[in-house]
């Protein structure tokens, strides 16, 4: 059995519908899931929702609802987008599911015989919004904000599970001391430092107050604090504790990508339970940034909720991807405009990619009937490009490895640009017109050759435009499952004879 990549998605709440936010994550998890198996790993790609909680109870009283009804009802907007967005996902684990409970209770067991879990009381500030419990100084932050921008804070007294979160301050900070590449990007790191650094209480991980959760064993008046529910997940899809063989070979994960906000969770208590546990920690957590749309805060309050079924729809499910990925280094904050999205359909997918592959592969078609003709006596700048595609796919290998993937998508984009400038140099219309068939032939070749090893650069990415691209640069034999990554970096694979269909343009200008 070979060790699988193990990658997840946050479990997103199913208190409301699948935004940007939740796309964005998954489609770059997705980005990931696809390369690696391009690389020709076994990957192992899980999200799901997160459907627990007093956040949950709330949402679906106001709407006259169970909790499980609210649950069965949004969870299948997540699972229909994910199919409209390409998302290649493993499983797709609800923590309702029988398995879950089953590996919450096993996790709670291990790290209750360690002795680090112990009944208390607990009295503090509970963010509703966030499910998390909050210091004196955030409730001070949050009353700062206007009346209609604060969450919902509640003051509880009650009996509390408490994990003794102290107790792993000094081996987190030795732990992310021996492995600084475990949270990215590395202003991440330095918070999350600095925040242990600050001193770690012990965590209260059951409440009373309310019943929607999966109860304490030995004590079902608890239910568990939804964070200590929630990320143990990662571990209910491997299979822990009942196939321990799945487990072994999938845990732990090599990449847990999450928002900025919930960092902490990840990054402190994750780690500590698992330590407490006697469990492995996961290799990686990456952190990204929020957006913001047209320079405002998405609210629902200002109406500016970027729907992804919405944009796949109008615009493409490819050219979404390709956006959210190419408009911002992933990490960071960016904002979303329309007015960015069509200028980067106009200028680097159908002036670029479209006019690259539309305008060669016409030329195949006009000059040689539709067949790459064969290549002979390559000048310097044939070599030139040769050079800068094996280059290029060097550099996007380590780009996505790195996950920046805006950077990637940048490589990609400057070697199309040299691919355009060759076809404006070498003017093959004039070749032909002057009878130089031997020097056309080659030319239209190293195009056909460029546009083989594109094509699977852009495959994480934009898998639709890269089906489609072999359905045109090879018709007869473009099965997806042979492309493999390692392909992109050798030169003079692209067969000569053969047949290609040029087709459609990729993409359509939008005025």
């Amino acid at each position: 059995m070979s060790k699988k990549y193990y990658i997840t998605t946050p479990i997103y709440y199913v208190n409301d519908v699948p935004h940007i936010g939740h796309a964005y994550t998954t489609i770059a998890a997705d980005i990931m899931a696809r390369y690696q198996r391009l690389k020709g790993n076994d990957v192992f790609f899980l999200t799901g929702t997160d459907e627990h909680g007093q956040k949950i109870e709330n949402t679906a009283a106001e709407n006259g609802e169970t909790p499980i009804e609210l649950a069965d009802r949004v969870v299948v907007r997540f699972q229909e987008l994910w199919k409209v967005l390409n998302i290649s996902n493993s499983d797709f684990i609800r923590t309702t599911e029988a398995r879950h409970k089953t590996t919450v209770n096993e996790l709670y067991k291990q790290i209750l015989d360690k002795g680090d879990i112990y009944l208390g009381e607990y009295e503090g500030w509970y963010n509703v919004r966030e499910e998390s419990f909050i210091t004196e100084t955030q409730l001070e932050e949050i009353n700062k904000l206007p009346e209609d921008k604060r969450p919902r804070i509640d003051k509880i007294k009650e009996q509390s599970y408490f994990f003794k979160l102290s107790e792993y301050q000094d081996k987190l900070l030795e732990f992310y001391k021996e492995n600084p590449d475990f949270i990215s990007p590395k202003n991440r790191l330095n918070e999350v430092v600095s925040f242990v650094e600050g001193g770690l209480r012990d965590l209260s991980i059951s409440r009373t107050t309310f019943s929607w959760g999966i109860p304490v064993p030995d004590n079902p008046e608890h239910v568990l604090y939804v964070w200590f529910d929630a990320l143990t997940n990662y571990l209910t899809a491997c299979g822990y504790p009942e196939n321990i063989a799945e487990y072994e070979n999938t845990w732990p994960a090599d990449l847990h990508l999450v928002g900025k906000d919930i960092l902490r969770f990840h990054t402190v208590y994750w780690p500590a339970f698992l330590m407490a546990a006697g469990l492995p920690l996961p290799k990686k957590v990456f952190a990204h940034g929020w957006w913001t749309v047209e320079g405002e805060k998405m609210s629902k309050s200002l109406g500016n909720v970027v729907d992804p079924y919405q944009v796949a729809e109008q615009y493409g499910v490819d050219v979404f991807r390709y956006f959210l990925m190419r408009e911002i280094p992933f990490g960071q904050d960016g904002d979303y405009s329309n007015g960015s999205l069509i200028n980067r359909i106009n200028g680097e997918l159908a002036n670029g990619l479209g006019n690259l592959v539309s305008r060669s592969l016409g030329m195949i078609e006009k000059y040689f009937d539709g067949k790459i003709p064969e290549a002979s006596d390559f000048l310097e700048i044939d070599k030139e490009i040769e050079k800068n595609a094996l280059l290029t796919a060097e550099k996007v290998e380590k780009e996505i490895e790195n996950i920046e993937y805006s950077k990637a998508l940048t490589s990609i984009w400057g070697f199309i640009g040299d691919v355009n400038k060759y076809v404006d140099d070498m003017q093959p219309w004039t070749l032909s017109k002057n009878g130089e068939t031997e020097r056309l032939s080659t030319v239209l070749w190293v195009l056909a050759e460029s546009i083989r090893v594109i094509n699977i650069l852009i495959n994480p990415f934009m898998p639709e435009t890269s089906e489609l691209i072999s359905e045109k640069i090879n018709p007869e034999n473009n099965d997806s499952e042979t492309v493999n990554f390692n392909d992109s970096k050798k030169w003079g694979i692209v067969k000569h004879g053969t047949t290609i269909n040029k087709g459609e343009n990729l993409f359509n200008r939008i005025q």
